[in-house]
């Protein structure tokens, strides 16, 4: 029996499982996290304490639709002008509440376009932030840059402002792709863009292409990732394209008819996979690759990766603070989550209250069964000692948890005295054996194919 039968066989190419970017997933949030609990989290932080900060900008110049992100596209400045108060004005919000010392060790801005910000607007945003959280020695600033909506005066003005690494959306470079799913960019306009960012002396790059497109094949990802090498990035994701249009009904534009088959998919994953690996690339959890040399690398053989809304990372923080409409914070006692509308993020803000919409506070065995699908995700195995040390877990107990997933998965997974362990011929199933870890229920819609 080949591999693909294998997979086909434990249900690869039907299921449908969570990213598990968190545990438990943002499906799962509820009301019980209000503005006040937020705001009790914030006051706890230890004096001093390193965080790391999210701002959330919605907008986009125009909306692509291959993508599920919370965003919404705009013409004129005007909204941009206004979110930016709400935002500055969140910022203050939370100065009255941190405790003293608190420094900012990681940022990031994330979208949307956040580069569609001007140079101006660019600076009053870092800098009043920067009034509110000192940066921490070994502060890191990433951006997600549009090549499409980046110049050299907002590079400047990012520079300025501290960044020192940059992120850049490929997706795919072949055009027939491209005007399916509403994402017109060039490669030259693509290495204008990386050049400009190299040129200021930016070391840490990464870049996003997509996987399981519409029109997409072997040869024609392969292209792609071939041109995209050429402008070697020092980390890459690779991500599986989420075709939900029943969360996001822009990708109702994209024909249903023209997407690979699940099987098809994983080809085109190997396809890339096989190319990175070929140019000396690590292969980090299940979607990125980075140079040996990249922090992420470095992070990923040392056990120190960790994952979050943004992926895979070698962020540390216990706390991170999401600013902006629908972002999530994170803090040990659990996920708050801003209000989705924009409307009523602002509302919330320009009252003078935090803008929590809804969340999830840690409860039960959340905290174990999260580091257990972290493990998963980050190191395809689960120490024994690091969870018994760690968590309040018997032996026995946690013994009967990994034998009755690996019974799940036969052949594909080992348990032994020092944990468990996915084997490399299984790793395509990896979301599905994380999910043999998540104690709650799910629904299968609301959720994108497994591979």
């Amino acid at each position: 029996m080949d591999n693909n039968t294998q997979l086909r066989k434990l249900g690869l190419f039907d299921a449908k499982v969570p990213r598990y970017t968190s545990y438990p997933p943002a499906t799962k949030f509820s009301n019980d996290v209000t503005s006040e609990r937020f705001a009790s989290w914030i006051q706890g932080l230890p004096e001093g304490a390193r965080i790391s900060a999210y701002i959330h900008v919605p907008f986009c110049r125009r909306l692509c639709w291959f993508c599920a992100c919370r965003t919404q596209g705009v013409r004129s400045d005007e909204p941009i002008i206004a979110y930016l108060a709400s935002l500055k004005q969140e910022i203050t919000n939370l100065s009255a509440l941190l405790p003293k010392g608190v420094k900012l060790a990681r940022l990031h801005w994330g979208g949307g376009t956040p580069t569609l910000l001007s140079p101006a607007q660019m600076t009053d945003l870092a800098s009043h932030l920067q009034t509110v959280l000192p940066l921490d020695e070994n502060y890191e600033f990433s951006v997600e840059i549009d090549p499409n909506e980046i110049d050299d005066a907002r590079l400047d003005a990012l520079v300025a402002a501290g960044m020192n690494r940059a992120s850049i959306g490929v997706q795919d470079f072949h055009s027939e792709i491209q005007n399916t799913i509403g994402r017109l960019q060039t490669y030259d306009v693509t290495k204008a863009a990386v050049d400009a960012i190299r040129a200021r002396g930016i070391t840490s790059l990464n870049a996003d292409i997509l996987f399981g497109l519409p029109h997409q094949d072997a040869k024609r990802i392969a292209e792609t990732v071939q041109m995209l090498l050429s402008l070697s990035p020092d980390r890459v994701a690779l991500y599986g394209y989420a075709h939900v249009p029943w969360m996001s009904k822009r990708q109702s534009m994209i024909p249903t008819d023209a997407l690979p088959t699940p099987e098809e998919r994983l080809a085109l994953f190997d396809v890339a996979r096989d190319l990175f690996i070929w140019d000396g690339y690590q292969e980090i959890g299940i979607d990125h690759f980075a140079r040996p040399d990249d922090s992420l690398g470095r992070a990923a053989r040392e056990g120190r990766l960790r994952r979050n809304f943004q992926g895979y990372t070698d962020d540390t923080c216990d706390t991170l603070i999401g600013l902006g409409a629908s972002a999530i914070s994170r803090f040990p006692q659990g996920y708050a989550q801003n209000a989705s509308s924009t409307a009523e993020y602002q509302k919330a803000v320009r009252a003078g209250a935090l803008a929590t919409g809804r969340g999830h506070v840690f409860k039960g065995e959340d905290r174990l069964r999260s580091r257990l699908i972290e493990a998963i995700m980050c190191d395809f195995q689960i120490d024994r000692a690091e969870i018994l040390g760690n968590f309040e877990i018997a032996p026995a107990s946690l013994e009967a948890l990994l034998q009755s997933t690996a019974r799940q998965f036969p052949n594909m997974v080992s348990v032994t005295q020092s944990g468990f362990f996915i084997h490399p011929e299984g790793r395509p199933l990896t979301r599905m054996i994380a999910r043999a870890f998540d104690a709650y229920e799910m629904r299968s819609e609301g959720h994108s194919s497994a591979i």
